[in-house]
This record gives C-alpha cells, structure tokens and sequence, in this order.
C-alpha cells in the first residue's frame, strides 16, 4: 500500500470511484438493461481495476527502487513500462 499520504488518498479516490461504478452496473443488471451499456460498464470497470493496479504497482516499484542515481532506478523504469504496457 502506498506510504505517501497523496498516493494513499489517490488510490483511495480510484477505489471509491470503482465501488460507484460497480453500483451503477448492479443497479443496470438489476433493472434488466439492453447488453451494449452493460458490456460498456463492465469495460469500464476493467479498465479502472487495471488502472488502480498500475497505480499501486507504480507506488510499490517507486518504493523498491529508490532513485539514486546509480543503476537500479533504470530497472525500476524498466519495471514500470513493462507493468505499464501489460496492463493497458
């Protein structure tokens, strides 16, 4: 979990904002909605879980390989495009 009290309210925004799209796809699948804007929340809702993902991955990686100017922060860059471009 992120340590910084900025990253932590971001990742907290992200989870609130995820918790009221999953609310509003309860609310479509309960009241019988046509599948086209149901497949577009659950889209919608994928795409923000990999987005909290990344987000948390980012904090942790950041966190592990501190930037010192020695070799190890390009890894972590490294790290963090591979993780960027495999959750897009």
């Amino acid at each position: 979990m992120p340590n910084d009290p900025e990253d932590k309210k971001r990742v907290l925004a992200r989870v609130r904002r995820i918790r009221g799209q999953c609310e509003a796809l309860e609310r479509a699948l309960d009241s019988g909605a046509d599948c086209g804007p149901v497949l577009q929340q659950i889209a919608a809702v994928r795409g923000a879980i990999n987005g909290l993902m990344a987000e948390v991955l980012e904090t942790y990686i950041r966190e592990e390989f501190p930037d010192s100017g020695e070799g190890p922060e390009a890894r972590g860059r490294e790290l963090l495009s591979l993780v960027r471009s495999y959750l897009k």
